[in-house]
């Protein structure tokens, strides 16, 4: 479903189910997955790459050098950026910082992705939070300008409680367990990280 007010330049794919709302810009060379939602005045640059299942809300830009994996949500006016020190007078093209956003991640409404960034599996950086540098862990909660690691979130959203006497982490809706298998690193103890719920 294409809104007759989006534009849709030339050698751009998207797939199956994708909905395109009012007033987006999807840019030559663009791949769009299956199921995806861009809402009204999403924009996306010539060659992103956006996987399956990805839901962009109102007013985001997805500019180059932005990656986003499936089942991805870019909550409303969330931020990405490509150029780490940009001047109106100097032309940095072909010097875009790579910014990745992994599997099942959630970028919360006007928070901002400086780019060069990786942003974990499963990560949810909360609202208004700046992320600045660096690698975001799976399952990260980040909170804040500067963003900081304030915990641990569940694949279905939830923040997960302090580790038990065994370890073990359990997400309030699933019941999934979760554990900090190394100082940082939380694995889910009951499904393959890279299958959908």
């Amino acid at each position: 479903m294409i809104h007759p007010t989006a534009v849709i330049d030339d050698d751009v794919s998207i797939g199956a189910g994708t909905k395109v709302w009012h007033f987006c810009h999807v840019s030559n060379g663009a791949r769009i997955g299956a199921g995806c939602t861009l809402g009204q005045n999403v924009f996306v640059a010539p060659g992103v790459r956006i996987g399956d299942n990805v839901k962009i809300q109102n007013n985001v830009s997805v500019y180059e050098g932005v990656e986003l994996d499936d089942d991805v949500f870019c909550g409303p006016s969330c931020v990405f950026t490509n150029v780490a020190n940009p001047r109106s007078q100097v032309s940095r093209r072909g010097q875009y910082a790579k910014t990745k956003v992994g599997r099942g991640a959630t970028i919360g409404a006007n928070a901002t992705i400086v780019c060069g960034t990786t942003i974990g599996r499963y990560a949810f950086i909360a609202a208004g939070a700046v992320v600045t540098k660096g690698t975001v862990p799976d399952y990260a909660f980040m909170v804040g300008v500067p963003a900081k690691a304030r915990g641990w979130m569940s694949r279905h959203g939830h923040r997960l409680p302090r580790p038990d006497a065994a370890g073990i982490m359990r997400c309030p809706e699933s019941g999934w367990r979760y554990r900090e298998v190394d100082p940082g690193v939380v694995r889910c103890l009951d499904r393959d990280e890279e299958l959908p719920l």
